[in-house]
């Protein structure tokens, strides 16, 4: 398995040093040169866990849900395989969550017509630490509902699973009514419901999500729309006031967002973490910003990768070291890279 140095990641990305360790994890050399919407978790063993989707291309029928996996202390990543595949499907954006009870989900989106606003959310469950998966059942029967961050348990015990509806049949176009909402679980009756919809100027997927308070959680969101030039869109914010029951429709902010994926986390120190493509159109640079005054101000920030290719779609962790980790796609979605930094990497930085 190829792992770049971090003089061959400068090279690579143009944005590593010594503060920060990139790397190529998994690419076109592999079988399925389609690799895209990759995620990461820390299992309660220490491994990490690496899970994307891929096959000929995205909208192809051969795409299935890959993993592969980094054993606690070790220095290679296992060669992925298949841990999800719908037949006469194609499959998409996974995302593996290690809930508190040991229990591994895996969500992830199962296409039923030929763009992603005909797709039902996924699901299975692993109880050996991600080895073995169960059969897979369907979170919710509503065509267009999909995933791609990472769950949140909330403090009172129950999960919020951020997913979206999307809509419109244009595989170029979100529609502008796509819209961010949150399944919530509670694992004590196993039961789910569903929150109000996020409503936006150019639609609001994909969102992220942290509690700051028992009441009080924040969302940010990519926008929708084409991809077209513009001087005029910008990344998504929401709030809920009663513990993520009900939402505020959204509000733009300042942060450009040329209609890619955002990630947004909150350290165990309490200093929030915003991960986006720093640009209207193209989704280079990819940039981290920290706030330490609870939202207010970013005044932090550092690009970690730069270069000719898209950096897109990041899935950020803290892991149980400390440590922070983003994963992220590039060179045409062909590749997946892991970075790795502790928090001083950017605080440092203005």
């Amino acid at each position: 398995m190829l792992m770049l140095t971090t003089m061959a990641a400068l090279a690579t990305f143009g944005a590593a040093t010594s503060d920060i360790f990139t790397e190529k994890v998994y690419g076109a050399e592999l079988p399925g040169k389609y690799k895209h919407p990759a995620c990461i978790e820390q299992l309660d063993n220490g491994d990490l866990y690496i899970s994307y989707y891929g096959g000929s291309g995205e909208y192809d029928l051969d795409t299935a849900v890959y993993a592969g996996r980094l054993k606690k202390g070790g220095k290679t990543w296992s060669t992925p395989k298949v841990i999800a595949d719908t037949p006469l499907h194609s499959d998409g954006n996974p995302v593996v969550w290690q809930a508190p009870d040991a229990v591994v989900w895996l969500f992830y989106n199962v296409r039923y017509g030929d763009t992603w606003s005909d797709t039902r959310i996924h699901c299975k469950l692993s109880k050996d630490g991600a080895k073995t998966w169960s059969d897979a059942f369907i979170v919710g029967e509503e065509r267009g509902m999909m995933v791609r961050s990472r769950p949140l348990l909330l403090n009172d015990g129950d999960y919020l699973v951020p997913i979206y509806h999307e809509t419109g049949h244009d595989r170029e176009n979100v529609g502008a009514d796509t819209t961010s909402l949150f399944l919530r679980y509670n694992p004590k009756t196993n039961q789910w419901s569903e929150t109000n919809r996020i409503h936006a100027r150019l639609g609001a997927l994909q969102p992220s999500v942290v509690q700051m308070t028992d009441d009080y959680l924040i969302a940010y969101m990519r926008r929708g729309c084409g991809y077209e030039l513009t001087s005029n869109a910008w990344m998504n914010r929401a709030e809920s006031h009663d513990g993520g029951k009900t939402w505020t429709d959204a509000t733009e902010t300042k942060v450009p967002n040329p209609n890619a994926a955002v990630d947004f986390i909150k350290l165990r120190n309490g200093h929030l973490l915003l991960v986006y493509n720093d640009d209207m159109t193209e989704r280079t640079p990819l940039t981290v910003a920290i706030s330490t005054d609870n939202d207010k101000t970013y005044p932090y920030k550092r690009n970690i990768a730069v270069g000719p290719f898209d950096y897109a779609y990041p899935y950020a962790i803290q892991t149980r070291d400390g440590k922070i980790h983003i994963v992220y796609t590039s060179h045409e979605r062909t590749q997946v890279n892991h970075a790795v930094f502790d928090e001083s990497a950017l605080l440092t930085e203005r």
